[in-house]
């Protein structure tokens, strides 16, 4: 999403292009990008310049929006607490983890994509398109 955000203001980008730029094979992107779709966080566009967008702007998705569309509710996700190990229930602080799901959640839904592009580009994080928009005379 991050690079949909920041890389993809002329149209759509495919997967395939995302998945060079972030090292992420294909077929694994692919399955992530229709849970996005499903979650209408993006939208595709078939055919020739085909590809995938945002169906919302930067502003309007939460990186909270963007986990849970992928992962699943962060609140069931922690809710249990880590895995149990060797000691019995009784003796884990499960107390603990809906204190931090919690928080959490709230955490990154203050916090959009537009503000995750803002801090790569104050960071001067490179943009795939950087060098197509140099002209040089």
């Amino acid at each position: 999403m991050f690079d949909l955000a920041y890389n993809g203001q002329a149209g759509p980008v495919q997967v395939r292009v995302i998945g060079e730029r972030q090292r992420i094979p294909g077929r694994y992107l692919e399955q992530i990008f229709q849970r996005l779709r499903r979650a209408s966080l993006v939208r595709g566009k078939r055919g020739p310049g085909g590809g995938y967008v945002l169906s919302r702007t930067p502003e309007e998705i939460s990186l909270c929006d963007i986990i849970e569309a992928v992962e699943g509710g962060i609140a069931e996700r922690f809710a249990g607490g880590p895995p149990p190990r060797e000691r019995p229930p009784q003796e884990r602080p499960n107390f603990l983890w809906p204190q931090l799901s919690a928080r959490l959640s709230q955490t990154l839904s203050e916090m959009s994509l537009a503000d995750l592009c803002r801090q790569a580009a104050a960071r001067a994080v490179r943009r795939a398109d950087a060098e197509s928009r140099m002209y040089h005379i």
